[in-house]
């Protein structure tokens, strides 16, 4: 054959080899990147810490407080106080005193004369007796003597304001324990009461945030391995859900700072390395949250070193890239949010905040 035949089909062959190594590396590029095999993924961590009888949400030792990014700090927070107790403030609260003077109640009649839901409603519904051992309230426990009760219900919650129908629903529950313990309850108006609820309903609509920052994949989707091994770097451990990550609080037995969600479908997957995830969401509860710990600040840090390591983009609800000044006017808004939170004796991360805005 002669020398243009053979540069023909050196030519043809050329040509073959290119198209299918363009479609390999078109069909790479369009792949779901993937973890890298040496880093143990984030639920491997998690199931290793339950092994050990630990939290999965603290691991072993203090919670990495979202991978201590170049630059930051540990945050110390106090100790946090026991169950939440009533409180006038956000709680419709009705004292059951003894009929019989000097009757002291012991803490197993007052457990079995509990209503059978802690429930009004949608609205919690609770007892406490007095101890006077300790010298406080406390909810019952056996072995204890109480010589009063209080019974109450919480006056709003993202549920709304406590109704008519709930107050009823309150007393009824209250006035059917008293008589089990032969018991004297005395209930507040109504109409006062419903009017507080409101009240303090519109008050928690007005200053009630629920923040998140959305990324989206600029070119190659992710796979559910690769988000989570991401998030792990910046403190995240898995969630109790599919598809949901959190980052922990560093005090014990408090919310998660943020939560990280993706599609559950995908990390529900049979194969979930061929999952394609393209949007990735981080969510602050602002009042759930105290400011000590510059949650804003910290989600904001957290997105923007995603998105440059995952190579994606920061953006808003409609997908539209989120700019330094719309972050700077978040956290103006927010200082006012925590600064009014704190003069209503609502302070963002307290126990009362948490119960309010739930």
């Amino acid at each position: 054959m002669s020398d243009f035949y053979w540069g023909l089909i050196a030519l043809g062959v050329a040509a073959v080899c290119g198209i299918q190594l363009h479609g390999w590396w078109m069909t790479r590029r369009s792949a779901p990147r993937q973890a890298e095999p040496d880093l143990p993924r984030p639920v491997d961590v998690a199931d290793a810490a339950l092994g050990k009888g630990l939290d999965p949400g603290t691991l072993e030792g203090e919670p990495d407080m979202g991978g201590m990014l170049d630059g930051e700090t540990r945050f110390m927070v106090p100790e946090p106080a026991r169950r939440p107790a009533m409180d006038a403030l956000i709680d419709l609260i009705a004292t059951i005193e003894p009929e019989m003077p000097q009757h002291i109640w012991s803490g197993e009649a007052v457990l079995a004369a509990l209503p059978a839901t802690n429930r009004v409603g949608s609205k919690p519904f609770s007892v406490e007796g007095f101890n006077p051992a300790t010298g406080g309230w406390e909810a019952p426990v056996a072995g204890a003597r109480y010589i009063s009760l209080q019974a109450g219900v919480q006056l709003a919650n993202r549920s709304g304001a406590l109704s008519e129908i709930e107050f009823s629903d309150f007393v009824v529950k209250t006035q059917s324990l008293a008589d089990a313990l032969d018991g004297v309850v005395e209930f507040p108006e109504m109409a006062d009461e419903v009017a507080r609820a409101r009240e303090l309903d519109t008050f928690a609509t007005q200053y009630d945030a629920q923040l998140s920052l959305n990324l989206r994949a600029k070119q190659a989707a992710w796979s559910p391995g690769y988000v989570q091994q991401n998030a792990a770097r910046v403190g995240f451990v898995a969630g109790q859900l599919p598809g949901r990550m959190v980052l922990p609080n560093p005090q014990e037995g408090l919310p998660p700072v943020l939560a990280l969600a993706f599609d559950p479908q995908a990390a529900m997957a049979d194969d979930p390395d061929q999952s394609a995830i393209r949007d990735l969401r981080i969510t602050l509860d602002v009042p759930h949250i105290e400011s000590a710990l510059q949650p804003f600040e910290r989600m904001v840090r957290i997105a923007t070193s995603l998105a440059q390591e995952m190579d994606g983009a920061v953006v808003d609800d409609s997908g539209h890239p989120l700019n330094p000044k719309a972050m700077e006017s978040i956290a103006r808004d927010l200082v006012d949010l925590y600064r009014v939170l704190e003069e209503r004796d609502l302070a963002a991360g307290s126990p009362l905040a948490r119960r309010l805005f739930a």
